[in-house]
């Protein structure tokens, strides 16, 4: 390869397209004008312009979660790099390989309060993997390839890249290698000690277990470990609850399957787990909205934590066996010597619970109903659709009521719990899936958080469906004063009551209103025939709750808002 002269920009762009990075999400600003001035004259990359840099690290978020590869971030420095940080955040917290590169002031003016100088790297450390400052234009080669590897290995996260503008600018000569492969680092990220011994451990405390469930996470979406997810619990008749993130693991109509556990989990999950002798942790960080109340978490049972991450293993509840690696390979040599098992007790005990304990609604209310929606977008995109969310009720509706077929079609914040996620967020998975129909389940408040990123899925012909289930209010919150706070709703009732429809077609965008259930079908198929990103403003009663419901520091298995027995 022929040694040119180019600058610090140009070899940035030229290491991105050697990662295979063909999109990329960010906003222009003063110190990044080298870099997207090499951008002008790139035509294999699409550059995403959001309306904000929040919306660019959510959309970098959004396509990671749906292709599974890296996203790809932009911004200036100073605001428009500390606008990127929540998005890092939820990265962060959900395990999301991003990698946000940064303008800063030119070199001899760090550490003087530049204009826009802020230590982006300082603020950034407790939620990234890793990052850096380049300091010499020679560097970075190396520390894109690194910062990469370092995203993508292990357990994946955020990696921010710090590049000042004289060190962007700074011309040199240039010899372009293509990738260059894997670096060896120092400390090792992927971590994969696991042993025979410890496989066969397992497979004792499965062949010796009665009741045993499996608990899946995250981690078996990110490592692409559903298939054989399954197989192990058919092949052992154990049933299969999930995470919030970890739904689309397990096939939302398998009789083994449990649903979401925890907080705003099934019945029948919560009481699968309550009164297991065995549990089965993959992929999972048992955060607290899943354990309740830790002393009677899973009091029965004996604790397998598979996880990738040894920061995890023990960390939130003790455990009896802790296998350190990456859960397909952890099951896929489980699948080596695994016995078949029968367990007609404990799979009928569990057919009674979901008979007895379903996930029901009152259907034959006239009223607008958003379980009813949330079905009737299941019904007529067939379960082949990928859902954002926003976060609070909406989300909640969402992972209960619709049945996610697939890995990596619920597009969430579950760590962070992000209001304004799910619009940027379906910005980036429509780009990363435009062969998918991308709905965006919100609520009123969360969608005016980001709803200026309606003009990028304008300006971008994204034909994304932004479903708001409007209750004039901050629904979640208002759940927990009414419940917890002796109905002393302080600041969450919206006075003033947004036209989302004249919004929408301010940018460009179709809008629609829902006020009956006999609306409903005749409006989602409308969206689904247009090519238009589309509003629909479903208004929905201002007291509506989402149960069941485990209180904060309570045992999973006292809910409310079930009717029958809660002491089993």
């Amino acid at each position: 390869m022929a040694v040119k002269k180019m600058t610090g920009a140009q070899i940035l762009i030229e290491c991105l397209k050697n990662k295979g990075i063909d999109t990329v999400f960010g906003y222009p600003g003063g110190a990044v004008l080298p870099i997207y001035d090499a951008l002008y004259r790139e035509k294999s990359i699409r550059h995403v312009r959001t309306s904000h840099e929040q919306g660019a690290a959510h959309a970098a978020d959004g396509y990671a979660r749906v292709t599974g590869k890296i996203g790809v971030c932009f911004s200036t420095s100073g605001p428009g790099a500390t606008n990127l940080v929540t998005g890092i955040a939820t990265a962060y917290m959900d395990s999301v390989p991003i990698v946000a590169f940064t303008g800063q002031v030119p070199l001899n003016l760090i550490g003087k309060d530049s204009f826009q100088e802020v230590d982006i790297t300082g603020i950034t450390l407790p939620i990234t993997k890793h990052n850096y400052m380049i300091k010499k234009t020679e560097d970075i080669p190396r520390i894109v390839e690194e910062a990469f590897e370092v995203a993508s290995s292990g357990r994946p996260g955020p990696v921010l890249v710090d590049i000042p503008k004289d060190v962007a600018a700074r011309e040199i000569e240039f010899e372009d290698r293509g990738s260059l492969g894997k670096r060896i680092l120092k400390n090792p990220l992927t971590h994969d000690s696991f042993d025979l011994e410890q496989i066969e451990e397992i497979v004792e405390a499965v062949v010796t277990s009665k009741t045993p469930v499996l608990y899946a996470g995250g981690g078996v979406n990110i490592s692409g470990a559903h298939k054989e997810l399954v197989e192990i619990a058919e092949r052992c008749q154990i049933p299969v609850t999930t995470t919030l993130m970890g739904i689309g693991a397990f096939p939302p109509d398998h009789p083994l399957y449990l649903g979401m556990l925890g907080m705003h989990g099934t019945v029948y999950a919560n009481y699968a787990v309550t009164n297991c002798d065995l549990l089965i942790a993959v992929g999972a960080r048992f955060d607290d909205r899943v354990v309740g109340k830790i002393e009677e978490f899973a009091p029965k049972a004996k604790i397998i934590h598979i996880d990738i991450d040894p920061a995890e293993i023990g960390k939130n509840v003790p455990v009896n066996i802790g296998i350190l690696g990456d859960v397909k390979k952890v099951l896929i040599k489980l699948l080596e010597i695994l016995p078949a098992q029968k367990r007609e007790k404990w799979v009928e005990q569990i057919r009674k619970w979901k008979k007895q304990y379903p996930l029901e609604y009152d259907r034959k209310c006239c009223s607008l109903k958003p379980h009813y929606i949330i079905e009737k977008i299941y019904e007529l995109t067939r379960g082949d659709a990928v859902l954002t969310t926003e976060v609070g009720q909406n989300q909640m509706w969402a992972a209960q009521f619709y049945r996610f077929e697939n890995p990596r079609s619920l597009i969430t914040s579950g760590g962070l719990g992000t209001m304004g996620f799910g619009l940027p967020a379906a910005i980036g998975a429509q780009l990363g899936k435009p062969d998918k129909k991308v709905f965006n389940i919100s609520g009123d408040g969360s969608f005016k958080m980001s709803c200026n990123e309606l003009e990028t899925a304008v300006c971008y012909k994204l034909p994304i469906i932004v479903v708001i289930l409007n209750n004039r209010t901050l629904g979640m919150v208002r759940q927990w004063q009414e419940l917890f706070y002796d109905g002393r709703y302080s600041q969450v009732d919206f006075e003033h009551s947004v036209d989302f429809v004249k919004l929408a077609e301010a940018y460009g965008a179709v809008g629609y209103r829902i006020t009956t259930k006999d609306q409903v079908e005749d409006v989602i198929l409308k969206a689904l025939n247009n090519d238009k990103p589309t509003v629909i403003d479903c208004i929905i009663e201002r007291n509506e709750k989402v149960y069941p419901m485990v209180p904060a520091g309570a045992p999973i298995n006292k809910m409310m808002g079930i009717d029958k027995n809660q002491n089993n």
